[in-house]
């Protein structure tokens, strides 16, 4: 399976995000923000980083990069091309529209970095499928414009549909509604996740603690379900 991760100027996590791709069994395909190909992938990683130094708002620059027209088709088409936007891929998919709400400075107004734990709440997406409702995961955190807002009425959608995908546990790092850490569309196929599971893929590299309990330093790799979530969702 192909999966195309994005860079745009001010990414600083594609090469995390390929490789986690490539340890998941995948092929990771570079993809150019200012090109309008595809090429042929399977699903798309939206990376985290800083796309265009964050002016204006984070994220809202990037959505009109033209292969993001690309990508909002493919996800919007029949076949409900997976996407997962990662941190500031997140915070493009609600600017583009694929998410709903939106994201906004830290209600501490820092810069945040730490281990993170997390709920998965639901697995009827391309992305969470090997996980159980319930499961605990640990990965990496790391922004500052991570507090995920909606009006009410879209909270209460999100709630009733089961569209939460992701719920801080152990304290809220951000201030995000609901806890929120990340969300799903209804189609299940598109996934914005502000913690980084990428980061925590591969012993040595991961984070120090796990959802399964006490890890060597460095050897949580939660996150590389995400990955293999995805690929299986191709194969079937």
């Amino acid at each position: 399976m192909r999966v195309g991760v994005v860079t745009f100027p001010g990414t600083l996590d594609d090469r995390d995000a390929a490789r986690a791709v490539e340890i998941a069994g995948g092929t990771a395909v570079p993809l150019w923000y200012a090109d309008e190909d595809l090429q042929g992938v399977d699903a798309v990683v939206l990376p985290g980083g800083f796309s265009y130094g964050d002016y204006l708002r984070a994220g809202a620059i990037a959505r009109f990069a033209p292969l993001m027209d690309r990508i909002v088709d493919a996800a919007s088409a029949d076949g409900a091309m997976p996407v997962l936007g990662i941190c500031n891929g997140f915070q493009v998919l609600t600017e583009a529209h694929l998410l709903p709400g939106s994201m906004i400075k830290n209600e501490q107004l820092k810069f945040i970095c730490r281990d993170q734990h997390l709920r998965v709440e639901t697995t009827d997406t391309a992305w969470t499928g090997r996980f159980t409702p319930g499961q605990e995961i640990v990965v990496p955190l790391k922004n500052q414009d991570g507090q995920y807002v909606a009006d009410q009425r879209t909270l209460d959608e999100l709630e009733a549909e089961h569209r939460v995908a992701f719920r801080y546990t152990g304290g809220n790092p951000n201030g995000s509604r609901n806890d929120i850490a990340g969300i799903t569309n209804a189609r299940g196929n598109v996934v914005g996740l502000m913690p980084h599971p990428e980061h925590a893929v591969e012993p040595g590299f991961g984070a120090d603690l796990s959802g399964a309990g006490t890890v060597g330093m460095r050897e949580g790799t939660d996150g590389l379900d995400v990955f293999l979530s995805v690929l299986e969702h191709l194969t079937r």
